[in-house]
């Protein structure tokens, strides 16, 4: 009876978490032609506040970065990160952005810029120092650089940085919580 009442319960508490949590990634979901002034999706986004065992996996070569709860894909973004170039040690392509696992951190706000680039961007959550989640590049004046935006999930662009279109990043900016891991892989 024990295990009856357990298994119950365990089902009940599976119900809840999917009944509040829209998980709905599906490639069917996916904003087509790419506009890195709209959501990737064109469904809600998720309360990242309120998933369980959050992470983000970015996908260099993909261009796509995605939020997991667990195991389970709930929400897929257009992305561009570092350019891929020549290591001179190995001979090998490798992408400017840095692979590995990281998390984000309070570091966050709504315009950072960088004089040495003369790149900046909009609505940014810090995840390994000086590395970015942030929308696609503006230049000095604050204005996007539409020849960068136009790379938004087709190519591999950005000095190192992962650029999102704009809703997108300001989602991040005020949902993701610090703390939250992040796997880059090639």
């Amino acid at each position: 009876m024990k295990k009856f009442i357990k298994g119950i319960l365990l089902l009940i508490g599976s119900i809840v978490i999917t009944s509040t949590i829209p998980y709905h990634a599906d490639a069917s979901h996916m904003r087509t032609p790419i506009d890195w002034q709209k959501s990737s999706e064109t469904v809600a986004y998720p309360d990242l506040q309120k998933v369980p065992n959050l992470w983000v996996k970015v996908s260099l070569k993909h261009n796509r970065t995605y939020i997991y709860s667990g195991q389970k894909l709930i929400y897929t973004m257009y992305s561009t990160a570092g350019r891929f170039q020549k290591d001179p040690a190995s001979g090998k392509y490798k992408s400017v952005t840095p692979t590995g696992t990281y998390a984000t951190r309070d570091t966050r706000g709504d315009w950072v810029y960088n004089p040495n680039l003369k790149l900046g961007a909009n609505y940014y959550v810090s995840w390994n120092g000086n590395y970015l989640f942030h929308t696609v590049v503006t230049g000095p004046n604050h204005q996007y650089i539409k020849s960068e935006a136009k790379k938004l999930g087709k190519k591999p662009s950005s000095p190192g940085c992962v650029c999102l279109s704009v809703p997108d990043a300001k989602w991040l900016e005020h949902g993701l919580p610090a703390g939250t891991k992040v796997v880059v892989t090639n």
